[in-house]
């Protein structure tokens, strides 16, 4: 499937369920690949899903922050989901795609090797996260989803990056605007 197929399917299913996922006990998630783990982010926090593009490297930010780019004009900070959770790195494939996130202020990338589907997963389905999983912090699972079989990593990406990085990025795309 396109990248605008997948975006018309997120912007339409999100419409269509927006409404009735309130009256259910559902969440309803965007399905990423990190190697073989299936990772799952509430669609609200979804803005869209991009092809990888060209990334312009930064100085002085965190590893995992690749670079940015500007979608539609708008200056966008790149992390490497893989360099966040401490995961080899992986050469970029045609299936590699940049997770468009809002957070609550600001609006960053995420590199994922895959986006798979959009799920709906019923919140019994939902256990909360175990103290450890390989890689990553707990501070930013809201649980572990277990639905025909997988094992799905629920995200809050909220919380993926800390206050103090935050501050750093966005103090950085302040700097590069000023230029």
């Amino acid at each position: 499937m396109i990248d605008e197929e997948r975006v018309k399917l997120l912007k339409a299913t999100e419409e269509e369920f927006e409404e009735e996922d309130e009256l259910t006990d559902e969440r309803q998630l965007v399905i990423f690949k990190l190697g073989e783990e299936e990772y799952g982010v509430d669609i609200m926090q979804v803005k869209e899903i991009i092809r990888t593009t060209n990334i312009t490297k930064i100085p002085q930010v965190p590893s995992f922050v690749e670079g940015i780019i500007s979608l539609r004009g708008e200056i966008l900070p790149i992390i490497d989901m893989r360099k966040k959770f401490s995961l080899p790195e992986k050469e970029k494939t045609r299936q590699t795609r940049i997770l468009v996130i809002n957070l609550d202020n600001m609006t960053i990338g995420g590199i994922v090797d895959e986006v798979t589907e959009v799920l709906r997963i019923p919140n019994d389905a939902i256990t909360p996260p175990p103290p450890v999983i390989k890689g990553v912090n707990t501070e930013y699972l809201q649980g572990v989803g277990q639905i025909n079989g997988r094992i799905i990593i629920l995200l809050d990406m909220s919380k993926i990056l800390t206050s103090n990085e935050i501050i750093q990025i966005e103090e950085l795309k302040e700097e590069l605007m000023n230029k």
